[in-house]
């Protein structure tokens, strides 16, 4: 785990301004690698690599930017977790290192781009092809690591953080695109970012740099909904404990010590049980956070039932209103942009829990709700599927659906989602399944006349919505499909950008064994009828770890992801709402063009529900606008001595 940056130029750059600027470059991300960073240059000025590095393989070698034989250089962030595999078909005489680096840089000389499809993985480089003068450059196929690029004056910059790349720009902007959909959906769609002119790497995609920015790179995979209707439960079952398990084994490889997130759920409890199962010697440590105001924001009596049953070391983070106060704005400086929902805080806080105890790597359990359907939207929505085929007399017909019968027993789970099914359900029911799970997702019309609306153009982002929901790869029948396709391919990689910023922002390397190319190929072929029969959300996970997970974490109905006080701290700790409406006192904040003239933040705070995310969507908008635009500072490097660019 590191950070990667560098420059591809049209023109040949000064010695000294290439290496002033890779060491800004380092620099601006340093947090990424507190272990060492690196600076390459090619002799003819139109390439150069930086990198910081947080040693986790072959602590002794593999620095970087690592340079091959042939001549051929490489910056690299992640972890390739077959690397000894593909070290072995590549011929271990070849190697100098015993590092994952040489193997990615060895992969593409014998291979070329068709590497990564040997890559088991997470991961995001660059390598500079010595004898096509080029730069490849790759992302894995889920978009776990990072990769932002911009174009300035005929120079290509690219990096792991936005951050890294806004003091190259002389004039920062919002991208108003990008803002139509943070409102919409607290995270951007397709290549955009928040910021005009910066973009980011699509997951699965590689390509070479070059100049024409609408032709460079390519798809190299995809996840096929080629459903199976051939084999029985007890056969997926099967296979997904045995792709579990051995993505648990590949993703445990480490020269140092290897932990877990724990926050009491399905996931992180079955990626826990599993490490324990793979790490039988020595003691097993896990980490979680609460929030101490009852059990509705308290989960950790579930982690302390998994950790004494499986002789786990736990360790709790406390966390308190105080905490939201010292930290929100470094939470929000190393996530770029404000993106996803409120689980990021906490994230941070037992990130930094987990640093103080010397852990460099930790297993998390993102990408189960995704993959296996965990999220209770997707149970209100086929709620009023139930109805409408009720009503319509199709409510048997075909394969893909979910009686009401059946699913009345599973409706429990939506008791504390009251407020949300009166919110759906307010402007009319049994549209078009795209139209009703995008209200769902849709998060925009609960804003109302908060903000200007009229700075966007006309179009919404439901156009760009509708072609990933009904994208080729997903059969056009299946309602879950299309709902959990369209959140691996657009929340899921907005959370990883979480999972990312926050463990990094503490200098530790986060892992989502659930993310293995193999398992997820698999569980797109599972119809839904045996992943969500009667309704019940994650069926197929839960009966196939029963027998590892205790039975009131796998039984338990009233999960709600990283529950955050918010609401209650807003309203009733006066720290904390002084603390929210001074961040909007300022004439900047009073000004931005995306705000009413009607805006209060008193008002907003007063009329706040219990799932509404205005107060936080707003308030991590004008920090970010505070830190990255009424502070942002430009470097001319090439006007500027080595020296004052290494800060």
């Amino acid at each position: 785990m590191c950070g990667i940056a560098g420059f591809f130029s049209q023109e040949s750059l000064k010695n000294e301004e290439s290496l002033g600027l890779l060491h800004h470059l380092n620099s601006r991300q340093a947090h990424r690698g507190p272990d060492g960073s690196g600076v390459w240059v090619d002799a003819s000025g139109l390439a150069g690599f930086a990198h910081v590095r947080l040693s986790i393989i072959d602590l002794s070698s593999g620095h970087q930017p690592m340079v091959s034989d042939s001549g051929n250089v490489i910056t690299f962030n992640g972890e390739i977790y077959n690397y000894i595999e593909l070290r072995q078909e590549l011929g271990v005489e070849n190697f100098k290192t015993t590092s994952d680096t040489e193997v990615v840089l060895k992969a593409y000389e014998a291979w070329g781009p068709r590497c990564v499809e040997k890559f088991r993985g997470m991961f995001a480089f660059a390598i500079w092809d010595a004898d096509r003068r080029k730069v490849f450059v790759a992302r894995d196929r889920f978009g776990i690591k990072p990769f932002y690029y911009t174009v300035q004056e005929g120079v290509f910059y690219f990096a792991s953080e936005i951050k890294t790349l806004t003091s190259l720009v002389p004039s920062l902007s919002v991208n108003l695109d990008g803002l139509r959909d943070y409102f919409s959906f607290q995270f951007c769609l397709g290549e955009k970012t928040l910021f005009d002119g910066i973009y980011k790497l699509l997951p699965a995609h590689c390509g070479y740099l070059d100049f024409q920015l609408d032709q460079w790179h390519f798809k190299y995979w995809e996840v096929q909904y080629d459903l199976d209707w051939h084999h029985t439960e007890k056969y997926f079952i099967d296979k997904v404990r045995e792709l579990m398990y051995d993505s648990v084994r590949y993703h445990t490889r480490s020269d140092v010590e290897v932990a877990s997130y724990l926050s009491g759920g399905v996931d992180s409890s079955i990626v826990t049980c599993l490490a324990r199962d793979v790490l039988t010697q020595g003691q097993y440590r896990a980490f979680t956070g609460k929030f101490s105001l009852g059990e509705q924001f308290d989960e950790s009596r579930y982690a302390r039932i998994l950790s004494a049953e499986r002789d786990i070391s736990l360790y709790e983070a406390d966390i308190v209103a105080q905490d939201f106060i010292d930290n929100i704005a470094k939470v929000i400086y190393h996530l770029d942009e404000p993106v996803a929902g409120p689980g990021s805080f906490p994230q941070f806080m037992v990130s930094r829990l987990v640093r103080d105890t010397g852990i460099k790597v930790v297993l998390g359990g993102q990408g189960g709700d995704e993959i296996f359907g965990g999220y209770a939207r997707y149970l209100i929505a086929y709620f009023e599927q139930c109805i409408k085929g009720a009503l319509d007399g199709t409510m048997n017909n075909g394969k893909y659906i979910v009686n009401y019968e059946s699913i009345i027993p599973n409706l429990v789970t939506l008791k504390n989602y009251k407020p949300l099914i009166k919110e759906f359900w307010s402007e009319g029911l049994f549209d078009s399944r795209d139209e009703r799970y995008y209200r769902l997702v849709n998060r925009s019309n609960q804003m109302g006349d908060i903000i200007h609306w009229e700075i966007f153009n006309k179009t919404t982002s439901f156009d760009e919505f509708k072609k990933i929901y009904w994208s080729e790869n997903v059969g056009k029948e299946s309602y879950f499909d299309s709902m959990t396709h369209f959140d691996f391919k657009t929340l899921l990689p907005a959370l990883l950008q979480v999972e990312d910023r926050m463990s990094m922002a503490n200098g530790i390397e986060s892992r989502v064994p659930f993310l293995d190319h193999s398992l997820v190929e698999l569980a797109a072929t599972i119809p839904a009828n045996i992943k969500f029969q009667n309704g019940e959300l994650k069926r197929l996970l839960r009966n196939t770890f029963s027998d590892v997970v205790p039975a009131p974490i796998m039984e338990r109905k009233d999960k709600m992801g990283f529950p955050v006080p918010l609401q209650v701290w807003f309203k009733e700790n006066a720290n904390v709402r002084d603390f929210v409406c001074d961040i909007f006192q300022s004439q900047n904040a009073l000004h931005r063009l995306y705000l009413s003239d009607s805006f209060s933040i008193e008002s907003l705070i007063s009329k706040e529900g219990q799932f509404n995310r205005n107060i936080w969507g707003l308030l991590n908008l004008e920090l970010w606008q505070q830190q990255f635009f009424d502070n942002h500072q430009y470097f001319s490097w090439r006007d500027s001595p080595v020296n004052a660019l290494t800060g």
